[in-house]
């Protein structure tokens, strides 16, 4: 930390405050934000959505969004004070010692334009540079961020990568004309770990090259404990403590900062206590808030908190300052949830616990999985050209799901979990296999039996904004499915809705409303209505709070647990978050590349995993705990899954295996037992030992 303090000062934010103009108003959103980042260094930004991260970043790059303007203070970068600069000479820094990495690069990437010419196009812009050099520039820094074929993908178009390749192009967009200072807002909400962490790295490598100063803005408490080197925490327009990232973690000063350490599942899962939330939501800021603006959520509030804003505190000379009445003290638990333990949980011994709960729920299936494959035509190499062959999405799955219990299911992207949630739901109809819900086979049900069974299954989306027509009332949205199955008359339905909007910690006037109008939890919360309007046996929840902080994650998963309690639903619970998925789940199901590689109690298969790439996922979870990121012994995984068009043979994962030898080019059996594996290698009790691998 004090090679890092003597290095030069790159940029300096002081005072910084910025307006909103809206209908009616004007929203405050930054309240005089103070900060520095130098070079090689990484500050992390974090806080609940809302709390002015991203505006901070905007303000930074002077792209504000309409009636948006920055009425105090200073951005001071290298010398230069972008407040007053003006707009061309901003416009000539952004791009050029200043470069952002966007949140969603699918939304932030023209869909018209090829992959070398949008990454190419700042050169051009900036440096003048001609079309050649800039492709070979191009690919060089594609190259460079571990883009596989950089040759080829200069020709691509965005739609035609994954998600993970989209964040490389965007990191190589930033970086073409190597900027001083990055700036990555939520650079991998939506990867599973195993990209997540190969991003991260990568940011991490080309900081130490260049010497870039970074601000990392996340809700992702862990990725901030790997990945930076001071944290600034950011409530409702005001950075309310910023520290060491190892200090902060372990000895968090402001109420704020130590509620959402304690939302943390990690947490619940060491104690096998209910999830802390904190509650209610940040302030509107459409008037400058009297006293300390976390007071009304705090349960330490006092009344001075209520009238006076808190001056800043500092300590650690000066390093660490906080701005709270009631700061924790030193050796007071950062856990502030109350206790309660859930039926069944073992804190002293969770693995045993889970085990306890899956023999316990092994006496009623109320869906089978059997044997299932799903294939999709991979399409052709041009209008009169041969097929490309087929996708195999899913090959020969078989789970089982108990009335009452959640089974987890993880995996990379295009492992096939999303696949297996719409085959489950009878929205996609598999090639070979049987879904069988509470005796009936799904895919065989017609007529009355086919209506029956989209009662009886429902899907609850990741993005519950994209799955609501935005031109529809909630009371339309929830009242829809009811009325379209005949069930119950208008004034039932009525009542019913009246009902799940309560269930779910909604008030009866957010029916009058449209999806617009509420925060991405509240929005979860109508999708989880929706699921619930039908009684239905099963709901598949695919990725429901992959895009949720981590406060706002607890109060939909204890939700979810209540509601299950109440009317003894059944989950699937889709996720790439093994800490959230061992949370909710009895049981998880890895899949990788469209197959089942291990099963068992959620726990167990967390704590002692048998398969080399249930390790690998495990290890890939940043883990909110700056002391425990550099672990040599942990398996780093390179690359992407291989094509589902044409998958290895023999074990599909042989090819991003440590412990591969000629006997994996021969397909593992997937053996029967409460804690299953398909591995010619299985490990033991968990621990990956090179040394001891099977020579090849």
């Amino acid at each position: 930390m004090l090679e890092k303090l003597e290095r030069p000062e790159l940029l300096r934010v002081s005072g910084l405050r910025t307006d909103i103009a809206v209908r009616g108003g004007e929203v405050h959103a930054l309240g005089g934000i103070d900060f520095s980042v130098r070079a090689g260094e990484t500050l992390g930004i974090v806080g609940e959505s809302g709390s002015g991260k991203t505006m901070t970043a905007l303000s930074i790059m002077g792209l504000l969004p309409a009636g948006g303007a920055v009425t105090a203070g200073e951005i001071v970068l290298e010398g230069t004070d972008l407040v007053t600069a003006s707009a061309n000479d901003v416009r000539k820094l952004r791009g050029t010692r200043v470069g952002m990495i966007f949140q969603d690069p699918l939304t932030s990437l023209n869909p018209t334009m090829t992959i070398g010419a949008q990454v190419g196009e700042p050169l051009r812009v900036h440096q003048g540079v001609g079309k050649r050099e800039a492709r070979e520039r191009t690919i060089e820094t594609l190259r460079r961020v571990g883009m596989p074929r950089p040759e080829s993908v200069v020709d691509s178009y965005p739609h035609q990568l994954s998600g993970g390749m989209r964040q490389r192009v965007m990191i190589a967009m930033a970086l073409i004309c190597q900027p001083r200072l990055l700036i990555a807002d939520e650079p991998t909400t939506a990867l599973d770990v195993t990209t997540q962490r190969q991003i991260l790295d990568l940011i991490d490598g080309l900081r130490d090259e260049f010497d870039m100063g970074v601000i990392l803005i996340t809700h992702d408490l862990g990725v901030v404990a790997g990945h930076t080197d001071r944290v600034a925490v950011m409530y409702a327009g005001q950075v309310v403590e910023e520290a060491d990232t190892e200090r902060l973690f372990a000895e968090p000063r402001h109420r704020y900062t130590n509620s959402l350490l304690a939302a943390l599942p990690e947490h619940a899962l060491r104690t096998g206590a209910r999830l802390f939330s904190i509650p209610g939501s940040p302030p509107a800021l459409r008037e400058e808030p009297v006293g300390c603006r976390f007071a009304d959520r705090c349960r330490w509030a006092s009344e001075v908190c209520r009238s006076s804003s808190p001056l800043a505190e500092s300590e650690a000379g000066g390093e660490h300052t906080f701005s709270c009445f009631h700061p924790r003290q030193d050796g007071e638990s950062i856990a502030v949830a109350d206790p309660v333990l859930r039926e069944g949980a073992a804190p002293a011994s969770p693995v045993e616990g889970a085990a306890a709960l899956a023999a316990d729920a092994g006496a009623d299936a109320v869906l089978r999985v059997e044997a299932v494959s799903k294939t999709y035509a991979a399409g052709s190499t041009g209008l009169f050209g041969k097929s490309r062959g087929t996708v195999s999405a899913v090959d020969r799955v078989s789970i089982r799901v108990d009335r009452g219990r959640t089974y987890g299911l993880v995996g990379e992207s295009g492992c096939g979990k999303s696949t297996m949630g719409r085959i489950i739901s009878a929205l996609e109809a598999p090639n070979d296999g049987a879904v069988v819900l509470s005796g009936t086979d799904v895919t065989q049900a017609k007529g009355a039996a086919k209506v029956r069974v989209h009662q009886d299954v429902q899907m609850m989306f990741q993005d519950s904004y994209a799955a609501m027509d935005p031109r529809m009332r909630i009371d339309e949205i929830l009242s829809e499915p009811l009325r379209i199955q005949g069930l119950g008359s208008r004034a039932e339905i009525a009542a019913r809705i009246e009902r799940l909007l309560e269930q779910v910690g909604l008030p009866a006037d957010a029916l009058d409303r449209y999806p617009h109008e509420f925060s991405g939890g509240q929005l979860q919360r109508i999708g989880l209505a929706r699921s619930l309007a039908m009684s239905p046996e099963v709901i598949v929840a695919d990725e429901p709070v992959s895009a949720l902080d981590v406060s706002v994650q607890a109060q939909v998963l204890n939700l979810m647990k209540d509601l299950q309690d109440d009317s003894g639903v059944s989950y699937v619970f889709i996720s790439h978050d093994l800490a959230v998925v061992q949370y909710m789940a009895d049981r998880i199901g890895v899949m990788y590349l469209g197959r089942i590689v291990e099963e068992g109690p959620a726990a167990e298969v967390v704590q002692r995993p048998k398969h080399p790439y249930t390790r690998a996922l495990i290890d890939a979870i940043p883990v909110p705990d700056p002391s425990k990121q550099h672990d040599d012994s942990r398996i780093r995984l390179h690359g992407e899954p291989p094509s589902a068009i044409d998958p290895p043979s023999g074990c599909r994962f042989r090819t991003r295996c440590p412990l591969a030898t000629a006997a994996c080019e021969v397909e593992p059996v997937l053996v029967e037992g409460e804690h299953r594996v398909a591995c010619h290698f299985p490990l033991s009790d968990g621990v990956l030992v090179l040394e001891d691998a099977p020579a090849a």
